[in-house]
């Protein structure tokens, strides 16, 4: 039995998760079931962070996020990648930025609009 604190909501449950068949108890909802089994079995995060930002006079910086989850173990290599990426204004909210963030299928997209 592994013990999990649900994040998918502000309720903050603990989790008990069997580690063969995935049966978690101590959930108040079913997503919190669903994320308690997910995390045991493959966790994944949403990453967010920054990219360079050239073309502008006040941000040296642009707020990225993934559009989907990515396995938690890829989460620093996903981080080192960013290094290499550099977007130019004008930049939109939900432009891809990378369309599939090291194999994953999951696409990096601006999280802000920047026209400067």
């Amino acid at each position: 039995m592994r013990e999990v604190i649900c994040i998918v909501c502000p309720r903050g449950c603990r989790l008990q998760v069997d580690e063969t068949s995935y049966a978690v108890t101590g959930n108040h909802c079913e997503r919190g079931a669903d994320y308690g089994a997910q995390e045991v079995k493959a966790p994944t995060r949403t990453l967010t962070s920054t990219v360079r930002l050239t073309g502008s006079h006040i941000l040296r910086r642009c707020p990225v996020k993934t559009n989907g989850t990515i396995p938690k173990a890829l989460m620093l290599d996903a981080a080192k990648a960013l290094d290499a990426i550099e977007v130019s204004v004008p930049v939109h909210v939900g432009q891809v930025l990378v369309e599939n963030l090291l194999g994953t299928g999951v696409a990096l997209v601006a999280t802000r609009a920047i026209n400067e």
